[in-house]
């Protein structure tokens, strides 16, 4: 490990003081409670904090779980460079999630529950076990890197020996709860409005999630290189945002398949409030990004990969909230507004996630392991073994 001072910097104690500010708005929460402190109600039960903080954190963790996929399931060790800030952003993601649904929780003590209650028939359930064990299995697969900071490369090697499995297992578990947060909503038929409402709401969820974390790969890749000066490999983030490119299409003729058949399409032009969050939400999320991932000059561009990702990033947050918060407004018949401690605690958690991402790249090796593979040099961890058929295939496919 690199031991020095930490750095400080104008935009660090900004972020100090996001936190600081987050945990006076948390200590008040669970002082006073919900009701003083949110403005969630019975028609509003779930606010800022599930839409945001959960359904939008779980989607934008999904990095670490794709990228992992990739290398070590499907042996595209051109992504290996990358695999390590995407499972750190995957560890950080999953753990503020737990912190914010902390702090949504009417009993929060009662968080571990779960764990000796089982509920089988409850998606809520499914989601606590899945989320509890995908974080271990990110803890797991960022542990060589923990190891090797310290000096312990030996046992470093003995953990990465056997990532292949926890890889398998976090694909799976990543599978179940992605596509699980979306059935969470399937229980509100009548009140969620139709345009975000159907029985594919899961699919469409695990879809978006698995476009989101290649963007999120992107554009934190994007940050490291203008913030640590490492490089920012056009030619690979090009590679990557086809797959981003390829899911977003998907996403949008079957969304566009499943609105027509439900006979919802007309929805999407009757200039209603929601039919104008809809499609900011398509415009900003699909339709934008599809066109500058499909032109080559742009996918090969640094700028246009990064615009392409913020977009992405932006339209699944979009959409989150209108499934939590947007299209449940008209049968409530009221507008929810998050509160001022709802705001500085979603704020708080943020920023904490930024410093927390920025003092652990800067003390463990994070980038070192790509800058060793750019320059050609050989890992002292033992290579991934790679299916050579798949490889070949996703060169047919990439061709």
């Amino acid at each position: 490990m690199k031991w020095h001072r930490p750095k400080i910097t104008p935009w660090r104690i900004i972020g100090f003081l996001l936190v600081l500010q987050a945990m006076g708005s948390a200590a008040y929460r669970f002082f006073w409670g919900l009701g003083p402190s949110t403005n969630l109600s019975n028609e509003f039960p779930w606010g800022i904090w599930i839409g945001f903080d959960v359904a939008s954190g779980v989607a934008l963790a999904a990095g670490g779980f794709v990228i992992a996929g990739a290398v070590y399931i499907f042996g595209l060790k051109d992504f290996k460079s990358i695999t390590r800030p995407a499972v750190l952003t995957g560890f950080l993601g999953y753990l503020l999630v737990v912190v914010g649904l902390m702090a949504d929780l009417g009993r929060p003590w009662n968080i571990w529950r779960p764990i000796v209650h089982w509920q089988h028939h409850s998606v809520m359930f499914e989601v606590a076990w899945c989320v509890m064990l995908y974080t271990t299995v990110l803890f797991m697969e960022f542990l060589p890197v923990f190891l090797e900071g310290f000096g312990l490369k030996q046992w470093a090697k003995r953990v990465y020996s056997a990532i292949i499995p926890f890889a398998i297992l976090g694909v799976i578990l990543s599978t179940l709860h992605q596509s699980s947060l979306g059935s969470l909503f399937l229980i509100v038929p009548d009140k969620l409005h139709g345009l975000w409402y159907t029985p594919f709401l899961p699919v469409f969820f695990y879809m978006t999630a698995l476009a989101v974390g290649a963007a999120m790969v992107t554009f934190e890749s994007y940050m490291a290189s203008k913030a640590f000066g490492h490089r920012f490999n056009v030619e690979l983030m090009s590679r990557l945002n086809k797959f981003t490119l390829g899911m977003l299409g998907l996403y949008l003729v079957t969304k566009v398949i499943d609105l027509a058949y439900r006979g919802n399409l007309g929805l999407v032009l009757e200039g209603s409030f929601e039919s104008t969050a809809f499609l900011i939400e398509m415009a900003i999320g699909v339709i934008l990004p599809i066109v500058i991932l499909a032109l080559p000059k742009l996918r090969q561009s640094a700028s246009g990969l990064f615009t392409a990702a913020i977009m992405v990033v932006l339209g699944v947050v979009v959409n989150r909230m209108n499934v939590a918060v947007t299209g449940l407004t008209r049968f409530n018949g009221e507008v929810y507004l998050p509160s001022v401690f709802e705001v500085s605690i979603t704020v708080g958690i943020v920023a904490f996630g930024v410093l927390a991402y920025t003092y652990i790249t800067e003390y463990f090796p994070v980038f070192e392991h790509e800058e060793r593979e750019e320059h050609g040099q050989h890992e002292e961890i033992t290579d991934v073994p790679v299916d050579h058929d798949t490889v070949a295939v996703a060169a047919d496919l990439d061709s």
